[in-house]
């Protein structure tokens, strides 16, 4: 199947530290593609892959599982991680759940999260049907394009294949049991206007992970799909201080230079 209209994957190679970016559940890399774009004319690697099922039309997402998602996620980090000398996930909606079960998983490997709106449980009581309800009916309408800012519009299925919705829910718990296992620094933006995921996902998340170095940022004027929204410059700046924080590449060079003119 062709790929719909800027759901191709982006790769940038630049300097020394690297982010890995995922998109979220029915989605494609378009929602995160300005994220990406700003991220690279700061010199940063990038990496943003478009995760299997995605990208062309939601019954191809029926074969997919979330092993299947995560598998390109994981691998993508580790490409990143074999060309940088740190790297960051940077993830939107399930895609931050794929980033948890990242930082789970490597540990040390990953130097800091930046989270928009992640999903890591069911806001929906209706998900304790999709057991029985994913052999009855294919799919029901979609959660994309869920965004406050007129004019802009995500690349997503209108549909939400259910084989599929019934596999999120499968890693949303693995996810909520290895919470405790994340440490790494934390940037979360939420919207409190988020008709997808509700303050419950970030509350879960805020109480169960170990890491010490968080911080909460509101999106007050944007929807689930913040990335593309009217608070999007707010996370592109604002995730590139945090990235400079903890990884000074600047500071670095300069340090080295006055230490070889020293």
């Amino acid at each position: 199947m062709p790929l719909l209209p800027g759901a191709e994957p982006f790769q940038h190679d630049g300097g020394p530290v690297g982010v890995l970016l995922v998109h979220g559940f029915t989605g494609s890399p378009q929602s995160l593609r300005p994220w990406a774009d700003h991220l690279a004319a700061a010199g940063y690697t990038v990496s943003l892959p478009l995760l299997p099922g995605h990208g062309t039309r939601w019954q191809d997402m029926q074969q997919t599982r979330w092993e299947d998602w995560y598998a390109e996620a994981d691998r993508a980090l580790r490409e990143l991680a074999g060309r940088c000398e740190r790297v960051f996930v940077a993830a939107l909606s399930m895609g931050g759940a794929l980033a948890l079960h990242l930082a789970a998983r490597h540990g040390d490997a990953i130097s800091g999260l930046v989270l928009v709106n992640p999903s890591v449980r069911s806001d929906n009581p209706a998900s304790a049907l999709l057991p029985v309800l994913r052999h009855l009916v294919p799919s029901l309408p979609g959660v994309a394009n869920d965004i406050a800012l007129e004019g802009a519009r995500e690349v997503g299925y209108d549909r939400t294949p259910l084989h599929a919705a019934w596999s999120l829910a499968r890693l949303w718990r693995t996810v909520q049991a290895e919470l405790p296992s994340v440490d790494q620094p934390l940037l979360l933006f939420r919207s409190p206007q988020d008709h997808v995921v509700s303050p419950a996902n970030s509350e879960l998340l805020l109480a169960r992970i170990s890491s010490t170095d968080v911080t909460e940022k509101l999106c007050e004027r944007s929807f689930h799909v913040a990335t593309l929204d009217h608070d999007a410059g707010t996370i592109f700046e604002e995730s590139l201080d945090f990235l400079r924080r903890l990884a000074p590449v600047e500071d670095d060079a300069t340090t080295d230079a006055e230490h070889h003119l020293g």
